[in-house]
């Protein structure tokens, strides 16, 4: 049985998070985030850039019910790898009310894609983060398009300002499925909405009406830290101007936060400060993500 030892530094999970003042419709959904192990059951993958607490699939769901939400995506966490068997074992666990993205590299088997798909998998990740992976050419990302646009999954892309530019060409490219852009784009929230870097971010969604976005991550994103007043601006605008392609997530268990752990009711008590009516909240919270993961 294999012992990891989280790395020095490493912030668990806040322990004890409060009710949310924000009371999410029935029915939401929180469509990102990770369950990590635990290692000793499904390691850590030796390439790993970190080494995570361990975060169950138990203790998720426990939050998902305290935190007021119906149901769960959760991402493939890239300490796990192309090793997506923990999760595999939450969807299993989810009695339906979960569904996956899961990291595939191109000698992924079918037999793989076939569990994953049965147990729920509807899309496919490419990091672009160079601290968390190493991104690879684009015949890399091709070879695996080819294999799971068939299927019917989706590509979720994460990646930060440089790599909008660096890419462009590319991201236009992919137009075989919805394409969920992570966090935003990863803004620097001290620069503005009219800014070119957000701006570009903004000319890919209305270039691509395959493209999605998640208006995740303000304890990420935040220079100023909770409530993150500093981030509304971004997700709101992107709430407003793309209300049928918006989808929103907790991001927990928060990997590799350095400043703080955010409080999971204070994160949830976002969500009405950029999503402003009730019919914007149900297309965030409901609709986009039951269309993208349960139709």
């Amino acid at each position: 049985m294999t012992k990891f030892q989280m790395d020095a530094g490493w912030r668990p999970f806040h322990p004890n998070p409060s009710k949310p003042k924000f009371r999410p419709p029935p029915g939401a959904v929180d469509a990102h985030c990770h369950v990590f192990g635990p290692g000793d059951v499904f390691p850590y993958a030796p390439e790993r850039k970190y080494t995570p607490c361990d975060a169950t699939a138990e203790q998720l769901f426990a939050l998902r019910d305290f935190i007021g939400f119906d149901k769960n995506v959760i991402v493939q966490a890239t300490c796990h790898g192309s090793d997506n068997r923990a999760l595999v074992d939450a969807l299993n666990k989810s009695n339906g009310r979960a569904k996956g993205v899961a990291t595939v590299r191109p000698d992924t088997s079918d037999a793989d894609l076939k569990e994953m798909t049965e147990a729920g998998v509807k899309g496919a990740r490419f990091n672009f983060v160079r601290r968390l992976a190493d991104p690879k050419p684009k015949d890399y990302y091709d070879a695996i398009i080819d294999r799971i646009a068939p299927l019917g999954w989706h590509l979720v892309i994460y990646f930060e300002p440089a790599d909008l530019y660096e890419r462009w060409d590319f991201f236009n490219s992919l137009t075989r499925t919805p394409v969920i852009i992570d966090h935003m784009g990863t803004p620097d929230v001290t620069k503005g909405v009219d800014h070119p870097d957000f701006q570009k971010l903004v000319e890919l969604m209305d270039k691509n009406p395959n493209y999605w976005c998640k208006t995740t991550c303000p304890d990420r994103l935040s220079k100023q830290g909770p409530p993150y007043d500093d981030v509304v601006p971004y997700a709101k605008y992107l709430v407003e101007r793309f209300s049928d392609r918006v989808i929103w997530g907790t991001d927990w268990p928060h990997p590799n936060l350095k400043t703080h752990m955010p409080d999971d009711g204070v994160v949830t008590d976002f969500v009405p400060r950029i999503a402003e009516t009730e019919a914007l909240q149900k297309k965030l919270l409901i609709d986009n993500p039951m269309r993208l993961y349960w139709s």
